[in-house]
């Protein structure tokens, strides 16, 4: 601390001070922004050497990266925010694969005017789950844009980790007769963030499940290490990551409702909003795809974790030269679940 203040007369104003244009100047403006905000959240010895790059050892097994941009409106939501959804989910993107998720990058574009409280208080949320996930941040870019080209923050996020050597999880994996798991409820993220942008309120109040997924699935892989498929329904919800995954491994899906496991709370917002709940994003969950043997196995260590205790069996993988993912409705007939058609709900990751 005794050589920010030398070398910064003035602290940083991170109450009532707004990002101007200095800020990404590459000044002495901007370095005081990246020292006295972006590392002191973030800080660990990697980034401390303040390189334009990172340089690390890592160990045997193949590499993966991954990249994520984040335009989520609003920035802060139940259950989270920018911050922390940037680190969740580029990190369940790389463990998606099976692997350990090691290091991240994150670049910032920032909007003339952005309160410097409310970046302080995302890099912060940032940091903290970095921390909580034992994943670093470090590296970084910071860009300043200016007022009205920008909606206060992006962020981009890009995630490298490594898969052990045997492990070979892939979306083209799916074969016929295996169990399709998903981890926990659905919808949870995408209805939180549309009742905080629309101002509706539940008797109950609806979270975002946003959540680093790792650790559940190393556990996973540790049980289990044949399992076929890995994916988190982001954008396009269960349904979407499913129709990919048919059509990848060139095979059908038949799912049973009544299995698919949904708060009442999200139930009735999706009513209300006019949305089918198997197209609404999660950012917590997980969908499992692997032998029936295997899905015996897998579901008692996936319910040991918080974040899987409710995970269920919702249905198979089948033969079908269509690829078409259907659905045992709770009525007894049968219906397609096609891809997302359009946008259903913008901005929400």
């Amino acid at each position: 601390m005794n050589a920010v203040v030398k070398r910064f007369p003035l602290r940083l104003d991170t109450r009532g001070a707004r990002i101007d244009m200095t800020h990404g100047s590459g000044g002495r403006a901007m370095a005081q922004l990246i020292e006295e905000l972006f590392l002191k959240h973030f800080d660990n010895e990697l980034l401390r050497q303040g390189n334009d790059q990172a340089a690390f050892d890592v160990s045997a097994g193949s590499m993966v990266m991954s990249v994520d941009g984040h335009v989520i409106s609003p920035l802060f939501f139940p259950g989270g925010d920018i911050g922390s959804l940037a680190v969740h989910g580029t990190l369940n993107d790389v463990a998606m694969s099976g692997a350990r998720p090691l290091y991240l990058s994150a670049g910032f574009i920032l909007e003339e005017g952005f309160p410097l409280a409310d970046l302080d208080r995302i890099v912060a949320s940032m940091g903290s789950a970095a921390g909580e996930a034992g994943v670093p941040v470090v590296t970084g870019d910071t860009k300043v844009v200016e007022k009205g080209k920008g909606d206060g923050v992006f962020i981009t996020t890009t995630g490298i980790g490594v898969v052990p050597e045997g492990i070979n999880i892939s979306g083209d994996r799916a074969q016929p007769g295996d169990k399709i798991i998903v981890s926990g409820s659905i919808g949870d993220h995408g209805v939180a963030i549309m009742s905080s942008r629309e101002n509706l309120e539940f008797e109950t109040t609806i979270e975002s499940d946003s959540a680093a997924l790792h650790g559940l699935v190393q556990k996973m892989v540790e049980t289990v290490p044949d399992i076929h498929c890995l994916r988190d329904p982001t954008r396009g919800g269960l349904a979407t990551t499913l129709n990919e995954l048919a059509m990848q491994s060139a095979v059908g899906m038949h799912l049973v409702e009544a299995e698919i496991p949904m708060k009442a709370a999200v139930t009735s917002a999706c009513e209300l909003l006019g949305l089918d709940p198997l197209y609404v994003a999660n950012e917590g969950k997980l969908i499992c795809i692997c032998s029936a043997e295997d899905a015996d196995r897998l579901l008692p260590v996936m319910r040991e974790d918080p974040l899987g205790r409710d995970s269920r069996i919702i249905g198979e993988v089948v033969e079908d030269e269509h690829h078409f993912v259907q659905m045992e409705t709770m009525f007894g007939g049968n219906r397609v679940v096609d891809w997302l058609s359009g946008e259903q709900l913008p901005r929400i990751c």
